[in-house]
């Protein structure tokens, strides 16, 4: 049992609390949220106490690569297909064993940003174990590819395979999900058979969609250089004519079970609306668009359309960090200039409502998290009052960090 008080306490389905608690009972939920007078005082449960900091909801980053954060500034190309070259190489070059010490740092490092759940996608299943070990909680998406029509049933073989060998580490707390990778790596029978499986298995999918100006001149023109280097390999190339979300609407992947939609720069207002239709949710990686020069996604059209939409920071190798509150300030949600920092975002209710509450929703995980609510799982992070600096977090009521000062 924890009982954990702050200055300021932010439950997001209701107005901020000065001088506020919260108390975790013994099974992980949070057995009340109030002021610090009103909540009970147990004698067994451990007092954590922090006057000048603020105890929130655990954030929600709804798109990582944890696999990847020993590549961390490692590919310096801003050429996107030549990035993702330069990235497959050096992803080869990579042991399991080095997979797996990257994704457990890539999970205590999201804890001390205040992350609590991620939405991973990766290829190696370290995650998946990383999340599993450790005692975090999130969805790792198993990535599978396959440009070649030709490949399809060795695709889903190698797929079928990983998910058999990963569920022994699914529970309430950590989900296995798929993903066909992106338009460019994914054939039509590809995505057909994944989404056919996420649907009879009832697992989440997710895509990387809309991303690239490169990949709607593959998709719409058949042209570009996705396109050239699939030519190269000998796998022929059509223009479908149209966006890459409506080509996906036409495989029937977006309508697959719980669907979510990674970065959607490429996106009108068509493609809004079939988004809508499809009943997908998006993660929205403001950071890591800017980096690729692939543009700004529209968030608030997105948001006005009703869409589920959370915050992602991308891989490090992208975004340089798994710091969601800079994600908030690139997207523009604490409606201040971004030169002015962390620290506004961190205090405006819209911003905080968008990396916790919005985030679980797009990841259908809000009844559980999300909010400071009794009978919610005790997913907290406690930050600095005046700056977006965690110092503490938990995940279902188990401390997951303790910030301990310069060493």
């Amino acid at each position: 049992m924890l009982r954990l008080q702050a200055g300021w306490v932010h439950p997001v389905t209701a107005p901020p609390i000065p001088d506020g608690a919260v108390l975790v009972d013994d099974t992980g939920l949070i057995a009340a949220v109030g002021p610090d007078a009103a909540v009970p005082r147990p004698t067994n449960a451990r007092p954590f106490e922090f006057p000048n900091g603020a105890l929130v909801p655990g954030l929600v980053n709804c798109h990582t690569h944890l696999e990847l954060t020993h590549l961390a500034g490692q590919v310096e190309t801003k050429h996107f297909p030549e990035w993702i070259r330069r990235l497959r190489a050096l992803k080869d070059a990579t042991s399991p064993e080095d997979f797996r010490r990257a994704a457990e740092q890539g999970v205590r490092d999201c804890w001390a940003a205040g992350v609590t759940c991620v939405a991973d996608t990766g290829s190696t299943g370290a995650v998946m174990w990383a999340l599993h070990a450790l005692g975090g909680r999130g969805v790792a998406y198993q990535e599978v590819f396959g440009p070649d029509p030709a490949q399809c049933d060795a695709s889903m073989a190698e797929l079928t395979a990983a998910v058999e060998r990963l569920s022994r580490f699914a529970s309430a707390q950590v989900r296995l999900g798929v993903s066909p990778h992106a338009p460019y790596t994914v054939s039509e029978p590809l995505y057909r058979a994944v989404a056919d499986f996420a649907r009879r298995e009832r697992v989440p999918i997710a895509v990387h969609l809309a991303e690239s100006r490169e990949e709607t001149a593959l998709i719409r023109d058949g042209a570009g250089p996705f396109a050239d280097a699939l030519r190269a390999r000998g796998i022929k190339v059509e223009a479908r004519g149209v966006s890459p979300i409506a080509h996906l609407v036409r495989l029937s992947v977006l309508a697959s079970y719980d669907c979510l939609c990674i970065h959607c720069v490429q996106a009108d207002q068509n493609d809004i609306a079939l988004l809508k239709a499809a009943g997908a949710s998006v993660a929205h990686c403001p950071r890591s668009n800017r980096a690729h020069g692939h543009g700004t996604a529209p968030l608030t059209a997105f948001r006005a359309a009703g869409l589920r939409v959370g915050l992602g920071t991308d891989s490090v190798v992208s975004a340089g960090d798994v710091n969601l509150w800079s994600e908030a300030v690139a997207a523009g949600l604490d409606g201040r200039e971004e030169g002015r920092g962390k620290r506004e975002a961190l205090l405006d209710e819209d911003a905080l409502r968008m990396l916790t509450l919005e985030g679980a929703r797009a990841l259908g995980l809000e009844s559980q998290i999300g909010s400071l609510e009794v009978g919610k799982q005790a997913d907290l992070a406690v930050f600095d009052g005046g700056d977006a600096t965690a110092l503490f977090t938990t995940v279902a009521g188990r401390v997951t960090y303790r910030y301990i000062g310069p060493q």
